[in-house]
């Protein structure tokens, strides 16, 4: 591919919406996914995840709207989950929830391919892979929108979820509500999870919850700083991605865009470990 190809990339519809609908849940995507990380939940939305393929698989196989079936099951897995704990999800008991729900999706998903797959016969490796190429306008819109709601209520209770975090105790006896924090957080992250699946998939939406705000804590400790950096990268990450993938057209989108992620955090690792090395070297020069 030519820089001139590169260059008409941008005149591509089917580009134009990959990028902005990908650039917004990204965006939410890396603000949940610092929590998720420092509260030690990611596993917690790798198992939304999986609920949201069950719920859409079980949607269709009831003849109801997938997107219905997304939403609902994820959205009130997550809200189950997080007022569970105050503080950090038994891991015990998401791998038993988590089991489950594979289970009752296999069985779903059996249902649908043996009666009504001929309907939409593309939505079970769409829920899984995502489709960021198949964004109409009317799906854009709906993410941007979507999106700019969960992050402002990500940023509302980010000072008040920091401190139930860093400090659980103290924050619920000065009278933080720290359970329910926790259950409108994860019940965000479920509802990330439902629209981020129909864009990257149910499979691969771990990875921009987690790399880029791993690596976003590996450059800098500073919580706030860290905050805002993580969804720059998880933005940055599909930027690249989708460019990759419009550049090598065998590659599908949603593994250029993982493998941009997994990349974004080893060069974090990289920097920070060549940082500390430098810092004591110079300490045992001393």
């Amino acid at each position: 591919m030519s820089l001139t190809g590169l260059g008409q990339m941008l005149h591509h519809a089917f580009i134009i919406h990959a990028l902005l609908a990908g650039s917004a849940i990204a965006a939410v995507c890396g603000l949940a996914g610092y929590f998720l990380v420092l509260r030690g939940q990611v596993f917690a939305g790798d198992a939304l995840g999986h609920v949201a393929y069950t719920g859409a698989m079980g949607a269709l196989a009831a003849g109801l709207d997938l997107h219905a079936g997304l939403f609902a099951t994820t959205i009130a897995a997550g809200v189950a989950l997080g007022a569970g704990s105050a503080r950090i999800t038994d891991d015990v008991a998401i791998g038993s929830f988590f089991s489950w729900m594979l289970g009752l999706g296999v069985l779903f998903l059996t249902y649908y391919t043996t009666h009504g797959s001929g309907a939409n016969g593309t939505a079970n490796v769409n829920v899984l892979f995502g489709s960021i190429f198949g964004i109409n306008v009317s799906a854009t819109t709906t993410a941007v929108l979507l999106s700019a709601g969960l992050a402002v209520v990500l940023i509302v209770i980010g000072r008040p979820l920091l401190f139930a975090t860093v400090d659980p105790a103290v924050a619920q006896a000065v009278g933080v509500p720290t359970r329910w924090l926790g259950a409108v957080f994860l019940g965000v992250v479920g509802a990330t999870v439902a629209e981020a699946s129909q864009i990257i998939g149910a499979l691969l939406v771990l990875g921009l919850f987690a790399a880029p705000a791993a690596a976003a804590m590996r450059l800098t400790d500073r919580p706030w700083r860290a905050f805002w950096l993580a969804p720059v990268l998880a933005v940055a990450a599909i930027w690249v991605g989708v460019t990759l993938a419009y550049l090598i057209p065998a590659a599908p989108a949603s593994f250029t865009i993982m493998i941009t992620a997994a990349a974004i955090y080893l060069i974090a690792a990289i920097i920070t470990r060549r940082e500390r090395t430098s810092a004591q070297t110079a300490s045992s020069d001393h």
